[in-house]
């Protein structure tokens, strides 16, 4: 019977190995079945290492945002511990150092081939060992790296092990980074002679709507006798437009042109894509395939015109974000980066600031399919530390490895229109950063003289030591593009001196966007802004938050404002859309500000009559679009009314109560009022005509849970994510914003399961991966994660004293 046992056991194993063995092929996906133990201690390089008793997971996985104890402490809640090295910078994050491993073996097709893994991120300074080989070290936690496999696999049917050990230690951030393998894996198994990863290059030229020359430039690793090379232009519903065949014989590298009669323009407005495939052929045989996505665009910067699409003046309505997924942590799973760009693209935004490094190559695919433009950011800092233990201890060695990662990489994106070198360099403006930019800038060209090259600078790194803001100079006169951070009042007199510079604002004050945006319509030289930030993001906490104190306290100062580590408050409070993408007082006077809107209407917190409001240089005033405050009644209200229209008028419950002319160059205007129950309307008036009125209604008693999906039927993958907005809602179903701690918990089941949970509260640390969260001014938001399996996931909600949510979605 033992023997029989050991058989059954012996022969699943074997059975278990041929089905999930790997075949020859480009680009699949290695995320799966990956084994995790988090330890600086632990040595697993080994192949015979033995890690049954680790935790098996999926990557992409980002261990910082996972819990840190069962239950709550004062020092200790949720992901978050109050002595992290961080601080409130990494939003009392804790690194660490883990190990990943792997096991997976290789079938037959791919005996005599080339095997290369890519890692498209890994935060941060990972080693990687293949069955106790040792493929090297990378130090960026941002940057996508490719190991050649080859020569330390074991052969076709046998069991190969890779570890990975990633070491997150030390002060090395000003934000949240994440830790682990946060981003996809991917393995290519393909012949000697191959297309290089990442070597083909596509440049549209004598771009029209009649014409375009489309310039496929491909690199051949291996190249030998009696090679060919096809490309074949595809529309996006798969419809052949034309190909092309090209002698590539010992070539390394094959130039081909094609051009392309009426092409689909891809713009903001219409982001129409192409895709190439490129065949590679020995004696008519294919020994390769690369598949390229690209658009065909012209861009052009000059300071007369301004920044030009396909020959018409766009003006950059931008906004800086960071990479982390709000409750998923750094996880960077499709959905997630896709949503994102979608709640830019809904709420107004054409562009966007990788703040400040390379995003995931999921991001950059939602920006070419939605249509946003790309500001591609490569440093946060050059050879000068910012912190302790950051990525200035890499630069020398690594600097310009890593820029050439991520121009080849995303060079053939048509989201992407400027390269960024660097975001408030410390020695940007000496000699040594003026050798350091050149030298980035033009390396950047040598890859890619298609885009722009710019640089983030601020005003203060041109203080103190005997410097002036013309110290900036020579930095400025490497770059395409000069980018401005909080400096917008140095444009018309640096104009004057360079009349030839094309400006952007790269930061500025949330608050400050009117004065900004005047600018930019002012002057076709300031070709647009981006606001700090677009959407909340986790660290630098609070530095946007509001805060009430006593009135005889001093107000917090600039510097103040960063160096406060309050505790509990982990995200920074500084987006116009909070963190889990929802509008706020920000966004709402953006939509005015661009045009979007003719009136909003905002109504301040009540604070109590000893107490006095600190906002800090990036915070709006505590406003809610709000007029539910049970408790205050007859009370004064700040009620702030956003609107390019000259008068405004108030009307509580039918009856006009308040009216105001604006002032010129404004345009807010600031009433007090009693707080009666009821309808407040505000409406603007052009002389005697009304434009716009909006009207706010008091919530009643909270009776229900209202759970919205953003997406009915979603994809059997793990790639995809199902984003429900939970709101607490009264009869008539207005959402009650005032509903205090109000805990719900969920319930997930059939075909999916709990991505996270969480809600726009910067103070409420609770666990992001508990079925449980507190709404906030009424909402929360649940994710739930499909397995490969298609049918159906339903989700229950319930709180105390209300009824119930039930929501099903569709995985196909």
């Amino acid at each position: 019977m033992k023997h029989l046992i050991l058989l059954i056991i012996s022969l699943l194993i074997t059975f278990q190995s041929t089905f999930s063995q790997i075949k020859a092929g480009r680009n699949q996906s290695f995320d799966s079945d990956w084994k995790f133990k988090k330890g600086k201690e632990i040595d697993t390089k080994a192949a015979n290492f033995n890690d049954t008793d680790w935790r098996k997971l999926d990557v992409p996985h980002d261990w910082s945002i996972e819990d840190l104890a069962k239950n709550p402490s004062d020092s200790i809640i949720g992901p978050f511990y109050k002595k992290a090295i961080g601080k409130n910078a990494t939003a009392f994050s804790v690194g660490g150092t883990a190990w990943y491993r792997k096991q997976f073996v290789l079938d037959k097709s791919t005996i005599g081939k080339k095997a290369y893994i890519q890692f498209d991120g890994v935060y941060m300074n990972s080693d990687v060992w293949l069955n106790g080989h040792h493929l090297g070290n990378h130090p960026n936690g941002y940057t996508s790296f490719i190991y050649d496999l080859t020569a330390f696999l074991n052969p076709a049917g046998q069991t190969n092990v890779m570890a990975v050990q990633v070491k997150n230690e030390g002060d090395n951030s000003r934000w949240y980074s994440g830790s682990g393998i946060y981003r996809h894996v991917w393995l290519s198994i393909v012949n000697d002679t191959h297309i290089d990863n990442w070597g083909v290059q596509i440049v549209s030229s004598n771009v029209s709507e009649q014409s375009a020359a489309i310039h496929i430039a491909t690199e051949i690793e291996n190249a030998t006798s009696n090679i060919a090379l096809t490309i074949e232009l595809y529309l996006a519903d798969n419809k052949l437009v034309v190909s092309k065949t090209t002698d590539a014989s010992t070539k390394s590298k094959i130039e081909q042109t094609i051009i392309l009669k009426n092409p689909n323009l891809w713009s903001i407005e219409k982001p129409n894509l192409y895709k190439v495939k490129i065949i590679l052929k020995q004696k008519g045989k294919t020994i390769d395939e690369y598949v390229q996505n690209f658009g065909v665009r012209s861009i052009k910067f000059d300071a007369e015109t301004g920044f030009t699409l396909n020959g018409k003046n766009v003006k950059l309505k931008g906004g800086c974000i960071h990479h982390d997924n709000g409750p998923l942590g750094a996880e960077a799973i499709d959905r997630a980066e896709e949503r994102k760009i979608e709640l830019l693209k809904k709420n107004g935004y054409n562009a966007v600031r990788f703040a400040h490094n390379p995003y995931s190559p999921q991001l950059l695919d939602a920006c070419d399919r939605l249509g946003m433009l790309v500001m591609n950011e490569a440093f946060d800092m050059w050879e000068r530390n910012k912190t302790p233990d950051d990525y200035a201890d890499y630069f020398k060695e690594w600097g310009m490895k890593d820029l050439e990662s991520i121009v080849l990489r995303d060079r053939n994106h048509p989201s992407v229109i400027m390269w960024s070198i660097g975001n408030e360099i410390p020695e940007i403006a000496d000699s040594t950063g003026y050798k350091t930019s050149w030298k980035l800038a033009n390396f950047v060209r040598r890859l890619d003289s298609t885009r722009a090259v710019t640089n983030a600078i601020p005003f203060y790194l041109a203080m103190g030591k005997g410097k002036t803001w013309e110290s900036t100079a020579p930095s400025f006169a490497s770059l395409d593009v000069g980018g401005y951070n909080y400096t917008s009042n140095k444009y018309e007199d640096d104009h004057k001196k360079y009349p030839k510079r094309v400006m952007v604002a790269t930061e500025y004050f949330p608050p400050k966007a009117l004065e900004n945006w005047n600018f930019v319509e002012k002057h076709p030289y300031v070709i647009g802004t981006f606001s700090w930030a677009a959407i909340d993001y986790l660290g630098e906490a609070g530095i946007g938050l509001a805060r009430t104190k006593l009135k005889n306290e001093k107000t917090a100062g600039f510097v103040e404002t960063f160096m406060t580590s309050e505790w509990p408050v982990f995200n920074s409070y500084t987006g116009e859309l909070d963190l889990i993408g929802n509008k706020k007082a920000a966004s709402f006077y953006l939509d005015v500000v661009w045009r979007r809107s003719k009136i909003e209407t905002l109504v301040h917190r009540p604070i109590p009559e000893d107490k006095k409001e600190s906002t800090g240089f990036y915070g709006f005033p505590d406003e809610l679009k709000s007029w539910t405050w049970p408790g205050h009644e007859n009370e004064q209200l700040q009620v702030r009314v956003f609107t390019r229209s000259p008068k405004v008028k108030l009307e509580l419950n039918g009856k006009i109560i308040a009216e105001q002319t604006i002032a010129t160059g404004s345009i807010t205007a600031t009433f007090n009022i009693p707080y009666i129950a009821g309808n407040l309307v505000t409406r603007c008036y052009e002389g005697n005509k009304e434009i716009a009125s909006e009207m706010l209604i008091t919530a009643g008693k909270p009776t229900a849970i209202r759970l919205i999906a953003d997406r009915a039927i979603i994809k059997a993958s793990k790639n995809d994510l199902a984003y429900i907005t939970v709101e607490i809602v009264d009869e008539a179903g207005n959402v009650v914003p005032n509903i205090g701690d109000k805990l719900v918990k969920y319930q997930i089941s059939g075909n999916g399961s709990l991505a996270g949970v969480g809600n726009s509260n910067p103070r409420d640390m609770s666990s992001f991966q508990k079925p449980e969260k507190m709404v906030f001014q009424g909402k929360g938001l649940v994710i739930v994660r499909s397995t490969e399996k298609a049918g159906k996931i339903t989700v229950k909600a319930e709180a105390e004293d209300l009824k119930g949510g039930i929501l099903t979605i569709k995985t196909n």
